[in-house]
């Protein structure tokens, strides 16, 4: 019997260290600091234009918008002027000195507008200047009052520029400058304003958080409600093509299934008819049934479950009477107007003229109650012209609202068919709707 020794291999050397969950914490945050505050630290970032398509912007004049676009801008250089006014009335040092302190107040606040993180930086280097400046037995330490001002400001400001994590670390690195200059310079002095600088610049930067998050969630909500009112056009025109396949479906199969009648009947109406006539007319009855079958089957796809096939034919052109009398009862006063040589066309053709008729005076009686309408039938030449015009609302009644699921029906039959479809208002406040079928001309047999 042996005895086999199973020894453990050792992980390679360069292989990664599997680190612990604050380890990587800690990690990460410290990335997102070089990140933030020190990747590029100076770079040009010039404060962008507001934007003047507000609600109380529309309402100014073209030549107060031109300048309402640098109102941040303006924003920026009155709090500087304050920091100024605050450092200059709080420091009695020497012309030359009051002088140097307010260079150093008034260039943090101005950098935000180019160089935002680095205006934060230099707003940090340039405290301990002011210090030694400034009056430095003041009770105000380690941030004399142009400073405190100043970097309360710059605080802000740059906080409206960055992300909320950038203003995280500007405020941790503030507390971080307090207690160090406390502790190290802050023999003589018997108070700190380290405390209501951070509590005031966190009470501010929450704010400024709270609008960040704000912006944030409208932008969510603009963009989701942009998607849904693009799944809805697009569920919308599904519907419609589902509607208009439904309905060409009871219009051919009724054409395929007087085909295979016809075809079947056919030999009995020729007195010994020759076998080849007979294979002829029945191959053409088999075809008319296979077609039958395959339409049925394709409708079926799309077909409601609830749906029921009409027990009536669809209409046609032949039923607009019928249509107008409808609208009439519900309170349109509507008229047709008839040119041309009337003649029977496709029947595709005459249910879609149907059935864009019926909608324009739908959204006439929704959208424009108390006008008046008229319908205008063309038979042309080469096919078939509509419009149906209705006059302006007379606001006795309030209109109802209404999707657009009809304009894009509308669109859909007129597509379908190789037409032509304009819409729009009138010059007396009103809508019309003027569409062109096309008819192909067919040739009279010699």
């Amino acid at each position: 019997m042996t005895e086999t020794t199973h020894t453990q291999p050792m992980p390679p050397k360069d292989r990664a260290v599997s680190r612990s969950p604050e380890f990587r914490l800690a990690a990460d945050a410290l990335r997102g600091l070089r990140q933030d505050l020190f990747h590029d630290a100076f770079a040009y970032r010039p404060l962008p234009r507001m934007s003047v398509d507000g609600r109380l912007t529309r309402r100014l004049s073209p030549r107060l918008r031109e300048y309402a676009v640098w109102t941040p801008h303006a924003a920026v250089m009155v709090a500087a002027l304050a920091a100024t006014l605050i450092a200059a009335s709080s420091n009695d040092s020497g012309d030359l000195s009051s002088l140097l302190v307010v260079l150093l107040v008034v260039g943090p606040i101005g950098l935000t507008l180019f160089r935002p993180v680095g205006a934060f930086w230099f707003s940090i280097a340039t405290t301990p200047v002011v210090a030694t400046f400034g009056d430095s037995w003041t009770a105000d330490w380690p941030w004399q009052p142009g400073s405190f001002a100043c970097h309360l400001v710059v605080l802000t400001v740059v906080a409206l520029r960055t992300r909320p994590r950038t203003t995280l670390w500007m405020w941790v690195l503030t507390g971080a400058y307090g207690v160090g200059a406390e502790a190290f310079f802050g023999a003589g002095h018997y108070s700190s304003n380290t405390g209501p600088l951070m509590t005031i610049s966190a009470f501010a930067l929450l704010a400024v958080t709270v609008l960040h998050i704000r912006r944030s969630a409208a932008r969510e909500v603009t963009a989701q409600q942009t998607v849904t009112a693009h799944e809805r056009s697009k569920r919308t025109l599904l519907e419609e093509r589902t509607t208009i396949a439904r309905e060409l479906h009871d219009v051919v199969a009724h054409h395929m299934s007087v085909v295979a009648i016809q075809a079947e009947a056919a030999p009995y109406r020729v007195e010994n008819p020759p076998p080849e006539l007979e294979q002829a007319f029945a191959t053409i009855r088999e075809n008319a049934v296979a077609a039958l079958t395959e339409l049925r089957r394709v409708l079926g796809v799309v077909r409601a479950e609830d749906y029921e096939a009409p027990d009536a034919p669809q209409p046609t052109l032949a039923d607009i009477d019928g249509l107008l009398a409808n609208v009439r009862d519900a309170g349109l006063t509507v008229e047709k107007v008839v040119t041309g040589a009337v003649r029977e066309l496709p029947q595709g053709i005459e249910l879609s003229a149907y059935r864009i008729t019926q909608e324009a005076l739908s959204n006439s009686l929704r959208h424009a109650p108390g006008a008046t309408a008229r319908v205008e039938i063309g038979y042309v030449l080469g096919g078939l012209g509509l419009r149906i015009v209705n006059g302006r609302a007379t606001g006795l009644v309030k209109p109802s609202p209404g999707a657009g699921h009809g304009l894009t029906g509308m669109r859909e039959r007129v597509t379908m068919l190789n037409g032509e479809m304009t819409t729009g208002e009138t010059d007396d406040g009103g809508y019309e709707v003027t569409v062109f079928l096309p008819v192909p001309l067919t040739e009279d047999p010699a």
